[in-house]
């Protein structure tokens, strides 16, 4: 009886150890620690291609969302993506460009508005022959030999408020005869120039109703004498007293010699 009631030492000891403390423990780590790490392993391997495909594909959305709304019907993807450069914040530096650009448009709308008034038109030689022509043909004019070989020309009274009647009413403060002269003065400032007071030749640079060369030195009878025909004939009368003495001697000279 007493052997059947004790308990047998190996299997008291086998009991012992599986009940242990330490060897329950023992046992967990030996045989649920490396399943754990084996499970974590294989999640990893999982989610490592699954996380970056995921990133790709939100990536691949939003560039496909972006570009549908660019090229919506509204305008075109250069439009559209103009306008949202447009909306833009603007920083000081786009608004000084902005400005700079602003400014250049209207310098250069500016520019081709302006006229230049001191801008002389050249005239050719065949168009001054015209306008002798056109002048001699308009009112009759007679020539007058004189002593000393001078011949004379007698022409009517120029119409009042132009640059002749100008001229017609300035020879007697230079001592000129208006009846004697006039003639003469007449046929030579219509084959220098016309009497355009913007007359220069292409050739010579001589300029004004006179045909002064250089036009400069006009400016002894006024500053404004590349726009004030006033100016420019009482320089040319000048010049004719101090040269030829008559406007008729300065008409003779130009008959013999093509200038004056």
């Amino acid at each position: 009886m007493l052997e059947e009631t004790r308990p047998q030492l190996g299997t008291a000891v086998t009991t012992s150890e599986s009940w242990s403390p330490a060897t329950d423990t023992g046992a967990y780590v030996a045989a649920g620690g490396p399943r754990r790490s084996r499970r974590k392993r294989g999640l990893i391997r999982r989610t490592g291609i699954i996380l970056p495909a995921l990133g790709l594909a939100v990536l691949l959305v939003a560039v496909v969302a972006g570009a549908a709304y660019v090229m919506t019907p509204r305008g075109t993807g250069a439009s559209s993506l103009a306008e949202a450069i447009d909306a833009l914040p603007q920083n000081n530096s786009v608004a000084l460009l902005e400005q700079e650009r602003q400014t250049l448009i209207d310098m250069s709308s500016a520019v081709r508005t302006l006229s230049v008034v001191a801008k002389p038109a050249t005239v050719s030689p065949s168009d001054m022959a015209a306008a002798t022509q056109t002048a001699s043909s308009s009112g009759s004019s007679s020539s007058t030999s004189t002593g000393g070989g001078v011949t004379t020309v007698s022409a009517p009274a120029p119409d009042p408020g132009t640059a002749q009647s100008i001229a017609y009413n300035m020879l007697p403060s230079f001592g000129f005869s208006q009846s004697s002269q006039w003639g003469c003065l007449l046929n030579i400032w219509n084959r220098e120039s016309g009497w355009n007071y913007q007359a220069e030749n292409p050739y010579s640079g001589a300029y004004g109703i006179p045909q002064a060369l250089p036009g400069s030195k006009m400016a002894s009878a006024g500053a404004d004498w590349q726009t004030n025909p006033a100016t420019q004939i009482k320089w040319g009368l000048g010049y004719i007293q101090s040269i030829y003495g008559t406007p008729c001697g300065a008409w003779n000279f130009e008959l013999a010699n093509g200038y004056y």
